[in-house]
């Protein structure tokens, strides 16, 4: 049963891509193998680091292509006649896919086959039947497991989906029966929402997997995530290697991942994994595969959801807690190695987080760009994966995720404590674009998350409620943006000043300080910014006078100091808007008028939803955008009239494009819910004497000691 193999292709990229070469070094080094990592990568990602990691690399063209099957664009990384001369040209002799583009494709297997090349997961007909979450939930009632309850088979008509609705009651969840995700995946509350739920979860369906069908499903209220981690090798032996919780997540999208679950007995754990262990011994499972479950708080009950026939983005909770490396068990049971004896029990709690370049503000929009900063935290019990260093692309063309920050612990409470530690000293400016950093610092101190009391709809909620973003820090990020303008301001007048110099006609403004506009979710501040010494700044804002020092520390990075409390600040002017972090926490401030409505990432209009003219309330959705194979609708932040409509529909903009003018109305300018931010606080504070006397002394002692070099010449 042995299978030799030394050339591997990766069809993956990014962090997945780089996850697999640093196991293939680890393999070599332990086995004395000589196994070789090798990249197939496209365009975008010409000098991204796993190209540059690999051991080869082979280039096979664009990002996208046309599919003439349905015309649809579609990534390269599926583009089957593609893959096959890029696997051709490299020699491979295995194939390794993580997670994402073909990883649950069967079609890609039964290549992998026809040329004799090693696929290092399950096969074919497993997958086959795995893939389609009908055809798993009928194998997993068949081996006994429960089932939540479902429309019994695929609904092809809206008629269908009536009366399966009624039959299963609201609310219930439509998903699509291929791919994963999240796509393709509707929460449907009552009657009057399943008509565009159905629609719109058959057409992503289509897009993104070229597959329409979709099922009814039961929506199971205040339940969990729960999945358990198998393993099989080719002589019948099928591991549990542990349970995972993944519970918080946003659109069906997991944003927390943990292991072991904070919620489970010992007695669930074991009857979990014995119904895991159960389905893929049925089935003959081979490598590596999540079953995933569906656990009620009250009752105790779990049902059975689907199985993911591929590694999951979360295993490294897995690996930290059990000590195995589920990649390097990949490569061993793909080279036909035995799973001998019994999987290692847990040992600790771990924590995961995915670090994205999105907008957590703008609905979570992609928001892809150059990764300016970079800087990962260090220390015990913190583990980073990441496919990016600083001065990399995170290319808009595909998934959004930066990194993964995992921490380990010997309880929850110091995985957890280490993990807000961790990202607290993670230091990323994305230029063009922005992180989720701020927002998972904010989550990871709600009492929800502390105590692990929510379920599957809880982020959901908070985030319809945007109750997911943190305001703390405003005055300080607008107070700092404020120092910047005026820096600016002064480069501009030093410019003139030294160009008007050269032609023999000096002019100084008479003026020693500036005035400065900014907008902040909705508001307007107007600051009057003096600079009374080398970094000592005094700002007048809505009848308050401040004393701020402002001392820069390079690379962006800056810290200020109002009333003897010094904040870390990151900055970044980036076109109109200027990315301003505080401790950790992001705010996004402009300088433009409050009226422009800008496209948060790069994307393509799909459509204008208002008019010229048309008066539209705070919320009211202005346009709809594609980035990243997602639909994201912008907006109105503000009520107000539309002025203008600055683009045409099917054209693509590119960050910052300005897609709307809409003039506010009268007064009612902010965003709803938003409080104008208060600097009352900051003006009551001491300023220190050493911050004022001091600094006067010292620069008195300069001044009087320049005076006296001077007369000695």
């Amino acid at each position: 049963m042995e299978k030799d193999f030394t050339r591997i292709a990766i069809v993956n990229r990014g962090e997945p891509a780089m996850r697999f070469i640093h196991a293939v070094r680890e393999y070599n080094r332990e086995n004395g193998t000589s196994l070789q990592a090798i990249a197939l990568y496209t365009e975008p990602d010409r000098r991204a680091m796993f190209v540059r990691e690999a051991d080869e690399a082979v280039n096979f063209g664009a990002a996208t292509y046309i599919d003439r099957r349905d015309g649809q664009r579609k990534n390269s990384y599926l583009d089957y006649e593609r893959l096959e001369r890029a696997l051709l040209e490299s020699r491979a002799e295995a194939v390794w896919v993580g997670w994402g583009f073909v990883a649950e494709h069967a079609e890609f297997v039964e290549l992998c086959n026809r040329l004799g090349i090693v696929f290092i997961g399950p096969g074919a007909e497993v997958m086959r039947r795995l893939g389609d979450k009908i055809t798993s939930k009928l194998l997993a009632e068949q081996a006994g497991i429960p089932v939540v309850p479902w429309s019994g088979g695929p609904v092809a008509t809206l008629d269908e989906a009536r009366f399966n609705a009624e039959g299963l009651g609201y609310p219930l969840m439509i998903k699509a029966t291929a791919g994963g995700g999240g796509r393709g995946i509707r929460k449907v509350q009552n009657s009057g929402e399943l008509t565009s739920a159905f629609t719109s979860a058959q057409s992503e369906a289509l897009r993104a997997f070229g597959d329409a069908a979709v099922f009814l499903e039961k929506q199971i209220k205040n339940a969990r995530h729960v999945e358990v981690q198998i393993m099989g090798d080719y002589y019948g032996t099928v591991w549990a290697v542990g349970v995972r919780d993944c519970t918080i997540q946003r659109r069906n999208q997991k944003v927390l991942e943990e292991a072991p679950s904070p919620l489970l007995t010992l007695e669930r754990d074991r009857d979990l994994r014995a119904a895991a262990v159960r389905l893929g011994q049925t089935l003959g499972y081979e490598n590596a595969g999540t079953v995933e479950f569906l656990f009620d708080q009250g009752t105790g009950n779990f049902w059975f959801m689907e199985v993911n026939a591929r590694l999951q983005v979360e295993h490294p909770v897995t690996g930290l807690t059990t000590g195995l490396d589920l990649v390097k068990l990949q490569i061993h049971v793909a080279r036909g190695g035995k799973l001998e004896g019994r999987p290692p029990d847990a040992n600790g709690h771990a924590i995961e987080v995915r670090l994205n370049a999105e907008d957590p503000a703008n609905l979570f929009a992609p928001a892809p760009g150059k990764v300016a900063l970079f800087r990962l935290p260090t220390g015990p019990g913190v583990r980073i994966d990441t496919g990016v260093a600083e001065g990399d692309e995170v290319p808009a063309e595909f998934d959004s995720m930066i990194a993964k920050i995992i921490a380990h612990g010997r309880d929850r409470h110091e995985a957890l404590s280490r993990l807000k530690r961790a990202l607290a000293e993670t230091a990323v400016i994305i230029q063009g674009g922005m992180s989720n950093k701020g927002f998972l610092l904010a989550l990871l101190d709600r009492p929800e998350v502390i105590t692990s009391e929510l379920d599957v709809a809880w982020l959901d909620r908070l985030v319809q409620k945007g109750e997911h973003l943190s305001r703390r820090y405003a005055e300080i990020a607008l107070l700092h943006a404020a120092i910047e303008a005026y820096l600016a301001e002064v480069e501009i007048e030093k410019a003139k000043f030294f160009t008007l110099a050269h032609r023999g006609r000096p002019q100084v403004q008479p003026r020693s300080g500036i005035t400065v506009d900014l907008s902040y979710q909705g508001e307007n501040y107007k600051f009057s910014v003096y600079r009374l010494g080398l970094l000592h700044y005094r700002i007048d804002v809505d009848g308050q006078r401040l004393h701020v020092f402002a001392e820069s520390l390079g690379n962006s990075e800056w810290r200020l100091t109002i009333g003897g409390e010094s904040y870390r600040v990151l900055s970044m002017v980036q076109g109109h808007p200027h990315l301003i972090e505080v401790n950790g926490v992001p705010h996004r401030l402009s300088r433009d008028h409050l009226g422009v409505i800008r496209a948060p990432s790069p994307a393509v209009v799909i459509s204008t939803l208002v008019k010229a003219g048309e008066i539209v309330k705070a919320g009211d959705r202005l346009a709809l955008l594609e980035a990243m194979k997602m639909e994201m609708s912008i907006v109105a932040p503000f009520a107000g009239t539309v002025k203008e409509i600055l683009v045409r529909n099917n054209i693509q903009v590119d960050t910052d494009a300005p897609l709307l003018m809409v003039e506010p109305c009268g007064q009612q300018t902010g965003v709803v819910g938003a409080e104008r931010v208060s600097f009352a606080h900051l003006a009551s504070a001491p300023v220190a004497k050493h911050d004022l006397a001091s600094r006067c002394a010292q620069n008195m002692g300069e001044w009087n000691g320049r005076s006296l070099l001077y007369l000695r010449f």
